[in-house]
């Protein structure tokens, strides 16, 4: 299928790029086994098989929507954009803005890694919970370790340059 504008080939042959990395492929496979982890932790938490008083609230969800929130951040930034000069994007300073957004994100994940540690030693560390109950907290940093570590794939796989991509300019 032939492209008929130019925008719809350069989407293609990004498409092409970043889909045909198995890095890219590596990346999805964390992201999903970092989200079945939580939500299998939630579902056992609600479930007639718990025998405990814990049980996965909000408060358990706010570090990963942090780090959801940082992977976003992190890999909304072009790479090429951390060490532009004023001259190759419109406006001044884009370097510098890109590096504090790109911290930002990565902040943002670091602080969702660390408030999942932090619900699990107050919440079910402290107060002593057995097993069962005690995987709610471990895969909570579980899930969110494996977010912040997929986050850096994908944005190393999408911004690393190939050996056989030729960058034309005019």
């Amino acid at each position: 299928m032939q492209a008929s504008t130019p925008q719809e080939h350069w989407y293609t042959l990004a498409a092409q790029r970043h889909t045909s990395c198995p890095l890219t492929t590596t990346d999805g496979l964390q992201f999903s086994i970092a989200l079945f982890v939580f939500i299998d932790a939630a579902t056992f938490s609600k479930s007639n098989l718990n025998g405990s008083e814990f049980h996965v609230n909000f408060v358990d969800w706010i570090p990963g929507i942090f780090s959801v929130l940082g992977m976003l951040i992190i890999n909304s930034i072009d790479k090429s954009r951390l060490s532009a000069d004023n001259f190759s994007y419109s406006g001044d300073g884009v370097a510098w803005k890109a590096r504090v957004v790109l911290f930002m994100g990565f902040a943002a994940m670091a602080g969702g890694l660390a408030g999942s540690v932090t619900v699990c030693l107050l919440k079910y560390v402290v107060r002593e919970a057995s097993w069962p109950a005690l995987w709610f907290g471990v895969a909570n940093i579980a899930s969110n370790a494996l977010i912040m570590l997929s986050s850096v794939v994908l944005w190393v796989s999408q911004n690393m340059e190939d050996d056989y991509t030729y960058n034309l300019a005019l």
